[in-house]
């Protein structure tokens, strides 16, 4: 049985060592996070200084929170946060950018998985624009619950502000960012449907 994250942080104190499967764990996570927000140029160097900056700081943990990727998403979207000019840069590219071709799996229904991306391409550029229009703050809150798929709580957590706070700002995203995609809500979930 695997230990869990309080507890592999708590040892980690005396064997720094019992830290390295908290990073097997999350770092993948934590790298397509960073990639998606600054690219896979960025990823790399963050994810590993976002392990090195909770290694550090591992006694700050607090041991009542058994899942620490909210804490580690925390500490992400603290660093990502250097790179805020490189994150918009690449939103506005996206947002100049046209549609690629639409890729076809095995065993898809073509017209149906045609239709489907050739929607999302046509919301592709405008989205990445809304994204880099929204405030700091609020596309954090956006992209924790899309990419990095943290509960209203998690979010809560990794940002240190209330859940009120989260639902508030994810309000507003939704609103702008509708109105940016001429109607169509591509951050359509409910709290339930978050894990």
């Amino acid at each position: 049985m695997e230990a869990g994250d309080a507890l592999l942080i708590a040892r980690s104190l005396r064997q720094p060592e019992e830290f390295a499967p908290l990073f097997h764990r999350h770092a993948p996570r934590i790298h397509r996070y960073i990639a998606q927000r600054l690219g896979p140029d960025a990823a790399e160097d963050l994810m590993a200084e976002t392990f090195l900056v909770a290694f550090r700081n591992r006694h700050r943990y607090d041991s009542e929170r058994a899942d620490a990727r909210p804490w580690l998403y925390g500490i992400a979207t603290n660093l990502i946060a250097r790179h805020r000019e490189a994150e918009v840069r690449a939103y506005r590219l996206l947002e100049r950018a046209g549609p690629g071709s639409p890729a076809v799996r095995p065993g898809d229904d073509l017209g149906e998985r045609v239709a489907d991306r050739v929607t999302a391409q046509s919301l592709h550029g405008p989205l990445a624009g809304a994204l880099a229009a929204l405030p700091v703050r609020v596309r954090d809150v956006v992209l924790l619950v899309a990419w990095a798929d943290l509960s209203y709580d998690e979010v809560a957590e990794a940002l240190d502000i209330p859940v009120g706070t989260v639902r508030s700002r994810l309000h507003r995203a939704r609103r702008r960012l509708r109105d940016a995609l001429g109607g169509a809500d591509p951050t359509l979930i409910s709290e339930e449907d978050t894990p």
